[in-house]
């Protein structure tokens, strides 16, 4: 079973792109680590192909070739805080109609190649000066939250998931800049990941 892993910094996590099996040292390589000892007897290929600063559009842009053409039996998908971060630090204004367009035809694309869509919801964690993202990155989320819950075989809600989390723990022990994860937030990620992709492993 093939397995590509698509998103932005939060799968990149500094991977080897002259490496075609670098799985870089975030929540895809310890999602890695789990899964092929519980299949030893199957044959799984993992490849990320996550970008570091990518927004959905990026995605929708390289589908075809970092996605389709690799003829995956699934893919898991984590993108969107970028669309929100873009807009706060370099001014790029996040057009809600546009990213849900986007959002629509990427997974429209992959439905119709017959890839199996495990989207992984983004999430913000409440550093100081991530708070003032958060209004407009719960817009974003109502659309995620509509078009993936329709449209992709698994819907992990991690925004949720880390929002409850840090009620009684303190933020940083997720993600120091309440946007990339630390092991322990990547442990998390992947340990809920993992729960998803197995209900399609053949």
């Amino acid at each position: 079973m093939k397995i590509v892993f698509f998103g932005d910094s939060i799968t990149d996590c500094d991977r080897d792109k002259s490496d075609a099996a670098s799985l870089g040292n975030g929540y895809v390589k310890v999602l890695a680590d789990k899964l092929r000892p519980i299949y030893p007897d199957m044959d799984i290929e993992l490849i990320n192909k996550g970008v570091s600063g990518n927004e959905v559009c990026d995605l929708l842009a390289r589908v075809q070739t970092d996605v389709i053409g690799l003829k995956p039996d699934a893919v898991v998908i984590m993108i969107g805080i970028n669309n929100v971060i873009h807009q706060f630090k370099i001014g790029k204004q996040l057009d809600l109609v546009k990213f849900e367009s986007d959002l629509n035809e990427l997974l429209d694309r992959l439905k119709e190649a017959g890839i199996c869509i495990i989207f992984l919801e983004p999430f913000l964690l409440p550093a100081p000066d991530k708070k003032r993202l958060r209004p407009l990155f719960d817009k974003e989320l109502e659309i995620i939250n509509r078009v993936c819950v329709e449209k992709c075989d698994e819907f992990v809600a991690f925004d949720e998931m880390f929002t409850g989390l840090c009620e009684s723990r303190p933020y940083a022990d997720y993600s120091e800049d309440g946007v990339h994860p630390t092991f322990k937030g990547s442990n998390m990620i992947a340990n809920t990941a993992i729960k998803a992709i197995r209900k399609h492993l053949m």
